[in-house]
């Protein structure tokens, strides 16, 4: 029986949320809807810029896949996660972060000398998330920071797509997905963001290898991915690197492959306020579900109502309390 569901593999980014204007990002020279990474120096001058805006949610371990994992844990799951923080008071607080939700890590053996990483993540009115990333020492992730013990005994080894922006996390997503397979692990991968796809297709190709066994992505990034000017033709040409695959369509629910049938999973009404974690708590909790030995198509209405939640909040991640009655929702899928 695997020790771990679930091994997480992505940057460690502690997040600020503010809420801001359409107007406010074009003055300012922003891309809205995706991650742009950015020099600290940016960094200060967005916040510097936007000094007095609305705080929506209180400092938090972010990062994509560690919203999924940190998902996956308090829905019941065993998750491990590996990152990379500085000896400083953020690095501190990610780690003792990632311990009171649940999560093995391996930051527990000294920290480096450094700066963590952090996201300013901006809300607009129409909920959608964009994100200004610095990635501080997360950038030198690489295959030193693999437990590679723990990710054998893991049943789900899961990655997200921005490690691309890295030589050294490339390297790391590469080892990772190679001892996943030598050990039996199965590979999920998440193509993470739109504009990761149209800048980075080469590396992900790399990362993702000959094909993973779970792609996760939204129906932008499935376009892109695949080249497809349909959602329709996508879907076929994901089939060509992915065994399985998820693609979530927002207010249109999602599409899931379970290696058979293509199955279309209706959204659950929600009103969004904001849309930052959307993606990755819907990977947390299908992921989840199907360590429990629910089906792909359980798995998606499951994952459908966590998003669901998720958006209708401020901030990427669920009180620890919101997870009963979504666990409800799973057992009446039984």
């Amino acid at each position: 029986m695997a020790r771990f569901d679930l091994y997480g593999l992505g940057a460690a980014l502690v997040d600020t949320e503010l809420r801001v204007t359409d107007a406010e990002l074009q003055a300012h020279g922003i891309e809205k809807g995706v991650m742009t990474l950015v020099d600290e120096a940016r960094q200060h001058q967005l916040l510097a810029a936007f000094d007095g805006h609305l705080a929506l949610a209180q400092r938090a371990s972010g990062g994509s896949a560690a919203n999924t994992v940190i998902a996956l844990s308090c829905f019941g799951g065993r998750a491990y996660y590996s990152c990379k923080v500085a000896d400083d008071d953020n690095g501190h607080f990610y780690l003792r972060d990632l311990a009171a939700a649940g999560v093995a890590h391996n930051g527990s053996h000294g920290l480096p000398a450094g700066i963590t990483g952090k996201c300013l993540v901006l809300i607009t009115p129409d909920a959608e998330r964009t994100m200004n990333t610095y990635l501080g020492i997360s950038e030198q992730l690489g295959p030193e920071n693999l437990e590679l013990d723990a990710l054998a005994a893991s049943t789900w080894l899961y990655v997200e797509g921005y490690l691309a922006t890295s030589t050294t996390g490339r390297a790391a997503a590469i080892r990772a997905r190679e001892a996943a397979r030598a050990a039996g692990t199965r590979v999920a991968l998440s193509l993470s963001d739109p504009g990761i796809v149209a800048h980075f297709r080469e590396p992900l190709r790399e990362m993702v290898g000959e094909r993973v066994d779970l792609l996760f992505c939204n129906g932008d990034e499935a376009r892109a991915w695949t080249g497809a000017d349909s959602l329709e033709t996508a879907a076929v040409r994901l089939r060509e690197r992915a065994d399985r695959f998820a693609v979530t369509l927002g207010a249109r629910g999602a599409l899931v492959f379970d290696g058979r049938e293509l199955h279309e999973v209706p959204a659950v009404p929600t009103v969004a306020v904001d849309t930052n974690g959307a993606g990755d708590m819907f990977a947390g909790a299908f992921l989840y579900a199907l360590t429990q030995g629910f089906d792909y198509p359980s798995a998606g209405r499951f994952a459908n109502h966590a998003a669901a939640a998720v958006v209708s909040r401020y901030g990427p991640r669920l009180p620890a309390a919101e997870h009963g009655p979504l666990l409800q929702q799973l057992r009446g899928l039984a």
